[in-house]
């Protein structure tokens, strides 16, 4: 199924997405297009764990996963911001969908490890018949990154991570990383395109900086799969500029530069 647009929205910026932006989602499904959401919600999980008194630590940029904070995890991502966000989809007239990657199967995964960071998973396939599925029936799926083992144990999913293995499971066209900003910006403007190679050299110049790093380092990941090229982009706008497509910044691997420009 061609077509098929990853987004993934991660928690820091769930807050601020506008209503422009969901009616972008919408706009894309009528333009044939299949937008697939992944999100996380790093923010209301700590505001969660926190009111519980359940201790929480990060270790190497993952969050230590023990039983009770597997369940917190849950509870906030399955229930609160999944249900939030199919909500506000569907207020802006599109039919939408909330489950999580332990749903059907659908994100299996092993340990990342254990002993260090508890119930962490990282994934190894995707089921992807469930979301085919649902997109055949005009629905927009809104995925929570909780995964599932061999033996029906579950785990939480970095989001950026689950979000690219989705993406190439499903032989995405693109994923989309939704932030706070309008892309990468040089001398204040946003680039339009930039390619792996002058990520890594914006960033050894300080033109990539602070928060911005670890995502595009995360998209920079996304592009060891089939992806062509991952994008970068505000959601507190809409997805598009006039007559220009999407917006924000395309990121592509410098050999592939020539077939997509």
């Amino acid at each position: 199924m061609s077509g098929i647009v990853v987004i993934k929205c991660g928690g820091s910026t769930l807050s601020d997405l506008s209503d422009a932006f969901f009616h972008s989602i919408v706009q894309l499904k009528q333009e044939g297009k299949h937008p697939v959401l992944v999100h996380g919600g790093g923010p209301d999980i700590n505001r969660m764990l926190e009111q519980l008194s359940i201790k929480s630590e990060f270790v190497e940029g993952l969050r230590k996963t023990t039983t009770d904070v597997l369940e917190t995890v849950e509870m906030v991502l399955c229930g609160r911001v999944n249900k939030k966000l199919v909500k506000r989809t569907q207020d802006s007239a599109g039919l939408a969908v909330g489950l999580a990657g332990c749903d059907a199967n659908l994100l299996m995964v092993r340990p990342v490890d254990l002993d260090k960071l508890g119930f962490v998973g990282e994934p190894i396939s995707v089921h992807t018949d469930l979301i085919h599925s649902l997109i055949e029936q005009d629905l927009i799926p809104i995925i929570a990154p909780i995964g599932v083992d061999e033996d029906g144990i579950h785990y939480n999913v970095n989001a950026d991570t689950a979000a690219g293995a989705i993406a190439e499971g499903l032989d995405a066209e693109e994923l989309v990383f939704v932030t706070d900003v309008d892309g990468i910006l040089k001398d204040g403007n946003a680039l339009d395109h930039v390619t792996d190679h002058e990520v890594h050299q914006y960033i050894d110049q300080g033109v990539i900086y602070g928060g911005m790093i670890p995502k595009v380092r995360a998209a920079l990941k996304s592009l060891n799969g089939s992806l062509p090229f991952v994008r970068i982009v505000n959601g507190k706008h809409a997805l598009f500029a006039a007559g220009k497509g999407l917006k924000g910044t395309k990121i592509t691997k410098q050999a592939t530069i020539e077939s997509v420009s």
